[in-house]
């Protein structure tokens, strides 16, 4: 499994890679989580707030920090 964190490093951004890490934890699951930070990058995604979490290469969520209940059930809806 592969999970992004896309943000240019604002404290949200933050908050949620810090999140998707416990998640992942807690789930006992492997997964790459992967920090993109280049602007182009995240523009290839489609969206246009961060922060945006994307898993398998598909954007699950963007423009909020959800919880890291929300987080697991995310990783479990799209893996």
């Amino acid at each position: 499994m592969e999970i992004k964190v896309l943000g240019t490093g604002c404290a949200n951004c933050k908050t949620l890679e810090k999140g998707v890490q416990i998640a992942v934890e807690e789930l006992k699951i492997e997964a790459k989580v992967e920090k993109v930070e280049d602007i182009q990058k995240i523009m290839g995604y489609g969206i246009m707030r961060t922060p945006g979490l994307v898993i398998n290469e598909k954007v699950v969520l963007s423009g909020r920090v959800p919880s890291v209940k929300e987080i697991k059930e995310l990783i479990e809806k799209h893996k």
